[in-house]
């Protein structure tokens, strides 16, 4: 059997890649490290998957040298998911981000280098944050890197040093830069689901700002299948590239907050805005064209099918989320000393 190391497994978008990658291929092995930090949940994996011999999950830190070289020596194919990702817990305790995510993805290239030709394909999940507000529109791969907030620039740190491992050792490496993702298993510190179970519960939708900030957002599963085109790709068009994953279409937050309410029936009246969020993006729209034209991929979920799909889910799932309800909210000190919650 082929291996899968799927780094940061637990969390949302790393458990959706799992779950998806585990029904296609029956002749793949999955090892999960997660250090299940208050985003991992080793339930957002199924029973079924979690019970079945073709997986292991191990209990790490993406910074231990020690466990992520063992995994990595057992792996052929390596999905960097595994990293502090939320803006406003980036302003409110910066230094773990830059641990995570800056070192723990050099624990990885290093681990990956040592394994002398083993590792067939290593895919490191960045963000478009780190491209920061849009200079251009669409934003092209080759968009400045202006990251805006501590999480931002950590990202940007860490998506230059993998392209610096393939340029000076030729660790076959890819990165993709996801637009805003969005689905079943998200946490309620992001904006959709924040916005659902706000709705759910009848309480106010909170907008940051004047709220036409706007945001290109993907569906998780448009995501999943990205990446297993990636890992099936031919490495030698691949190795050392950048892909953005998006849909090519923004939306501002005024609209999905109104979306969400007339999908679940409840009035506009519930949205409120407040103060701006430091560190903001006013704008971020993927240039579709590498993805479509290299990897004859694009995004096949529309806005409004993700949104019912996504809306659906939480309404089933309020066991999961309800523990949540009390981390949508963190507190964050303003630049003239005043603190707020966000």
């Amino acid at each position: 059997m082929k291996t899968i190391l799927v780094t940061g497994g637990a969390g949302f978008i790393g458990s959706n890649f799992v779950n998806y990658m585990f029904h296609k291929y029956s002749d793949y092995r999955f090892l999960v490290l997660d250090a299940l930090t208050y985003a991992g949940n080793p339930e957002n994996i199924p029973l079924s998957i979690r019970e079945d011999e073709r997986f292991e999950f191990w209990y790490g830190d993406v910074r231990n040298a020690e466990i992520v070289n063992s995994l990595v020596e057992r792996s052929e194919y390596v999905v960097h998911f595994a990293a502090e990702t939320h803006v406003a817990r980036s302003i409110y305790n910066n230094r773990i981000f830059y641990e995570t995510d800056v070192l723990g993805t050099q624990s990885l290239c290093n681990a990956i280098l040592k394994s002398n030709g083993k590792v067939k394909r290593f895919i490191h999940i960045s963000t478009s944050e780190v491209y920061g507000t849009a200079l251009e529109s669409p934003m092209t791969e080759g968009h400045p890197l202006m990251p805006c907030s501590p999480y931002a620039s950590a990202k940007a740190g860490a998506d230059r040093m993998v392209y610096s491992y393939w340029n000076t050792y030729g660790i076959p490496a890819i990165t993709v830069r996801p637009f805003n993702n969005y689905g079943p298993h998200q946490h309620l510190e992001k904006v959709i689901p924040r916005f659902i179970t706000s709705a759910i519960l009848g309480e106010e939708l909170t907008i940051h700002g004047d709220g036409t900030a706007s945001r290109d957002w993907l569906f998780v599963d448009d995501h999943c299948r990205a990446l297993d085109k990636l890992i099936h790709c031919a490495p030698d068009e691949m190795l050392g590239q950048v892909f953005n994953l998006g849909t090519g279409l923004d939306i501002d937050i005024n609209t999905l907050a109104i979306t969400i309410l007339e999908k679940m029936g409840r009035p506009a009246s519930l949205i409120k805005h407040i103060h701006d969020r430091p560190g903001q993006v006013e704008k971020h729209l993927s240039s579709t064209f590498k993805a479509e034209q290299v990897l004859n991929w694009k995004a096949e979920t529309s806005f409004e099918e993700g949104v019912v799909l996504t809306i659906d889910w939480y309404k089933k799932n309020r066991a999961w989320w309800e523990p949540l309800r009390w981390m949508r909210q963190i507190p964050i000190n303003m630049k003239d000393g005043t603190r707020v919650f966000h």
